[in-house]
C-alpha cells in the first residue's frame, strides 16, 4: 500500500536489589552484545507484562522488545505487594514474580511496592522511593543515558523525579489514560510539572499530543507516534478453517469484541445493539475477549446478566483473558470487529483486527480516526451513540469487504518501525544535551 498506517510518524522499597542468594545478570550476558555506538536506555513501567500477569501492556512490551534489537534496554517494572484490583485483596505470593528476569534478550528488574488506593499522588511517591535504589544500582552497573517512561501517571511523574535524582533526560509516553487523571486538581498539577520538564513527550495519537500541549509542553518537544503491529501474528488467516477450529458455524454472522471487561470499554453497549439486530431478524452471535479486572463490581457478571436479561444468553460468549495468537484466530474468524470505548489513547487491538483483515466499527476516540481514515476499513461513530453504533453494525454485517487490501493497511506499520523512530527521538535528546 502507497499510504502507511500513521502518516504523520504513525497507547515503599521490598528489595534493593535481588533477593538474598541471587545476583544481578553481569554485563554482555543478556544476548543484546554491548556493541560500541548503542543506546543505554532504563526503561520504566508498572504495566510491563509479568509471570502473574501476562496480559499486562503487551504494546509496552512490544515497543522494548523491537527496541532492544537497535539499542541496549533494561526494563525496571515494579509489581505491587497488594493489587486493589484483585477483587480478593491478596497480597502477591512470594517466589510468583522474581526480582529480576530475562525477558527473550531483555532484562526485566521488578521492585516490590506498596501504594494507598484511590490514585493520590502518595502513589508517585511510593513509587519514587520505591524504584530508586534499583535505578541507582543499575545506573553504576549499567550506566544508562535515558529514562523511558510509559504512561504519563504515575510512572512518567516518578521518572521525573528520578531523572532529577540521577542527573538523565527522561522521556515520556502518553498512551491514553492521562487526560482521565488531570481531571484531578493534584494530579493534573503533578502530570503538567513533569511532562513540560520532560526531555521529549510522546503521544500515540493527535489527540494525546494536543493535550500534551495543553500540560504546557513546548511544541518542539512533542511527537506522536502510534504503536504497531506484530505481523508474525496478527495476520488474514483461512476462516473457514478457523471457524471449525473454534465451532463456529460457517454462515454465523460474529461480532468480535475485545478489551478488559470494564464498563469503560463499552462491550454493554455492543450487547444492546445485537438484541436489536437480532429483533430485526439477524442471525448472530457475540463474542467478547478479555479478563475481568475489577476494583468494584465484577462487570463479567454484569456482562452476563445484562445478555440473559436481553434473551442472548446463547448468542453472548464472554472468552476470557485470550492470548495473542488466538486472539488473531478469532479476529479472522469475525465478520465485524467492534469496540466501544468510551476513550482510548492508541487501541492496539483495532489495530491487530485490521491486520487480520477484519473491518472495524468503533467510536470515534483517541488514534482511531487516523487508524480507519475511509469506509474502506470500517465505520466510527460518536461515544454515546447507540443509534448510530447499531446502524454501523447493521451496515458492517451486510457490506462486502475487501479483507486482503484491510489486512495490508493493518499491516503497513510494524514495530520494527515504531522502535526506530523512538530511537531517532531519544538520540535527538542526547544530541540536544551535547
Amino acid at each position: 500500500m502507497k499510504r502507511q498506517v500513521n502518516s504523520f510518524v504513525m497507547p515503599m522499597a521490598h528489595s534493593i536489589g535481588p533477593e538474598a542468594g541471587e545476583a544481578s545478570i553481569p554485563e554482555g550476558q543478556n544476548g543484546q552484545g554491548r556493541r560500541a555506538g548503542r543506546l543505554k536506555i532504563l526503561s520504566l513501567s508498572i504495566e510491563y507484562p509479568n509471570p502473574v500477569r501476562p496480559g499486562f501492556g503487551l504494546f509496552v512490551r512490544s515497543r522494548l522488545q523491537h527496541l532492544g534489537q537497535v539499542a541496549d534496554v533494561k526494563v525496571v517494572a515494579p509489581v505491587a505487594l497488594l493489587d486493589y484490583s484483585d477483587p480478593h485483596r491478596k497480597w502477591l505470593r512470594p517466589g510468583s514474580i522474581p526480582v529480576w528476569r530475562l525477558d527473550d534478550h531483555v532484562e526485566v528488574v521488578h521492585p516490590r511496592w506498596v501504594y494507598p488506593p484511590g490514585g493520590t499522588p502518595m502513589n508517585v511517591a511510593c513509587l519514587y522511593w520505591a524504584m530508586l535504589p534499583h535505578l541507582k544500582r543499575l545506573k553504576t552497573e549499567f550506566d544508562f543515558q535515558i529514562l523511558d517512561a510509559h504512561f504519563g501517571y504515575p510512572d512518567g511523574v516518578a521518572a521525573a523525579l528520578a531523572a532529577r535524582a540521577l542527573n538523565v533526560p527522561f522521556l515520556v509516553t502518553l498512551r491514553g489514560n492521562e487526560p482521565m487523571f488531570a481531571e484531578s486538581a493534584l494530579r493534573h498539577r503533578c502530570l503538567r510539572w513533569s511532562l513540560s520538564r520532560a526531555a521529549r513527550v510522546i503521544a500515540v495519537s493527535e489527540e494525546l499530543k494536543q493535550f500534551a500541549l495543553r500540560m504546557g509542553v513546548a511544541p518542539k518537544k512533542a511527537r506522536t507516534i502510534g504503536n504497531g503491529v506484530d505481523a508474525a501474528i496478527f495476520y488474514l488467516r483461512d476462516r473457514a478453517a478457523i471457524r471449525a477450529q473454534h465451532g463456529i458455524p460457517p454462515d454465523a454472522k460474529m461480532i468480535l469484541c475485545a478489551g478488559a471487561l470494564i464498563e469503560a470499554k463499552g462491550h454493554h453497549h455492543v450487547i444492546r445493539a445485537l438484541r436489536q439486530l437480532q429483533a430485526e431478524g439477524s442471525d448472530l452471535q457475540l463474542f467478547i475477549a478479555g479478563g475481568a479486572t475489577s476494583g468494584g463490581p465484577k462487570f463479567d457478571h454484569v456482562l452476563r446478566n445484562l445478555a440473559a436479561e436481553l434473551g442472548l444468553g446463547s448468542r453472548v460468549r464472554l472468552l476470557g483473558w485470550v492470548a495473542p495468537p488466538r486472539l488473531a484466530e478469532f479476529l479472522s474468524a469475525a465478520d465485524v470487529f467492534c469496540l466501544a470505548s468510551d476513550s482510548e489513547g492508541w487501541p492496539n487491538v483495532i489495530h491487530e483486527a485490521l491486520a487480520c483483515g477484519a473491518p472495524v466499527v468503533s467510536t470515534r476516540v483517541g488514534a482511531v480516526a487516523e487508524m480507519i481514515p475511509s469506509e474502506q476499513f470500517g465505520f466510527t461513530v460518536e461515544v454515546g451513540d447507540q443509534p448510530a453504533l447499531v446502524t454501523a453494525l447493521r451496515r458492517a454485517l451486510e457490506k462486502p469487504w475487501d479483507r486482503q487490501s484491510i489486512a495490508a493497511w493493518g499491516q503497513a506499520r510494524s514495530w520494527k518501525r515504531v522502535a526506530e523512530e523512538v530511537l531517532q527521538e531519544m538520540r535527538g535528546i542526547l544530541q540536544c544535551a551535547e
